[in-house]
């Protein structure tokens, strides 16, 4: 009888012993497809933002045998619908999470539309190596084959383990871990949506576990020179998109609105019409910051910049929408030309 009474208070040991060791993770919700749902499971068709992050987390109840789970539900939104006073929220609330001591790890989840731009943004603020991952769904939770619950199961599995410390901000969907730096949607509908266009991914999961293939090597989260921790409100920076015929109204119409820096999405390798190739010079002049980057997903814009574009930036491989945000964060700090050159080469 006393070896059985041992053998059970082992038993409990080691069970209590194993659940201590559980990872903390916090599941921030923001709405999206993740958090929608549809009249039926085949429907094209459906509203997003419909359910709470408790909800979602029901949707895949093998998470807890994984981490002890906190549900935060920040705001229930479609993604197209972000904005920067969100970001900065966000990274304060990520900031405090992580400055308790008490949370190992952050999944968020979010709309996939503007993903990609949340997940940069907090590559740059956030100042700790723990884990933080964005994750979203291109099915709505009510549809037949929902991929929300599989995603978020390798969200927090990644959250989880050690091994995705200090790896900066990631996106995880259809399987990719993707670094917060590259990473792009490439496909409006498919669940293989996402891409990291330059780099390749950083690893995939399989059965609940990362395998890494590379390091992302720009500066990021620990790295990053930038604070927001008393920063309330970012400064305005636009995109001009440039085309066979384009003109200036909407270069001139945003700096009229006040922005602070213009990012033109180009042809090519980061050319653009004549017209707005007059409005930036005439824009670089009066101190406003010019970026020269591209519509096109791969190649980047990383020549130096001589006449005619003289006194802009070159965006490197960061997306115009990327490219912004980077602008937006670097304006906290500097607006000298050259300096921002650096910070665009460094990020």
């Amino acid at each position: 009888m006393k070896s059985i009474f041992t053998l059970i208070c082992l038993i409990i040991i080691t069970s209590s012993t194993i659940l201590a060791q559980r990872p903390n993770i916090a599941v921030i919700g923001t709405g999206g497809t993740i958090a929608g749902t549809a009249e039926s499971a085949t429907r094209a068709g459906y509203s997003p933002a419909q359910l709470t992050v408790d909800a979602i987390l029901s949707s895949a109840p093998q998470i807890g045998e994984i981490a002890e789970i906190t549900g935060i539900q920040l705001c229930n939104i479609s993604s197209q619908a972000m904005n920067s006073t969100i970001w900065l929220k966000l990274a304060h609330t990520v900031d405090s999470l992580f400055a308790s001591g008490n949370c190992d790890g952050v999944v968020i989840t979010h709309g996939t539309d503007t993903m990609e731009e949340t997940a940069y943004f907090l590559n740059l603020t956030i100042k700790y190596g723990n884990p933080v991952i964005l994750v979203g769904a291109m099915r709505p939770a009510t549809g037949l084959s929902a991929d929300g619950p599989m995603n978020l199961y390798n969200a927090v599995s990644l959250a989880s383990n050690p091994v995705s410390r200090n790896k900066g901000v990631m996106i995880l969907m259809n399987d990719y871990i993707l670094s917060a730096d590259d990473v792009t949607k490439t496909n409006s509908v498919n669940t293989n949506a996402f891409e990291c266009p330059n780099y390749g991914p950083l690893g995939v999961m399989r059965g609940g576990e990362p395998i890494f293939f590379r390091e992302p090597l720009l500066k990021n989260t620990i790295t990053s020179e930038f604070s927001i921790s008393e920063i309330n409100s970012l400064e305005r920076v636009d995109i001009v998109y440039s085309y066979a015929d384009a003109d200036a109204t909407a270069f001139d119409a945003f700096i009229d609105k006040g922005a602070k820096g213009i990012v033109i999405a180009g042809v090519g390798h980061g050319n653009f019409s004549p017209a707005i190739c007059s409005a930036a010079a005439k824009a670089t002049q009066r101190g406003i910051a010019v970026v020269r980057s591209t519509r096109i997903i791969r190649g980047g814009v990383t020549t130096d910049l001589e006449e005619p574009f003289a006194g802009q930036i070159s965006s490197y491989y960061k997306s115009p929408q990327k490219s912004r945000i980077l602008l937006m964060v670097a304006l906290t700090k500097t607006d000298d030309p050259a300096e921002i050159q650096r910070i665009f080469r460094e990020y």
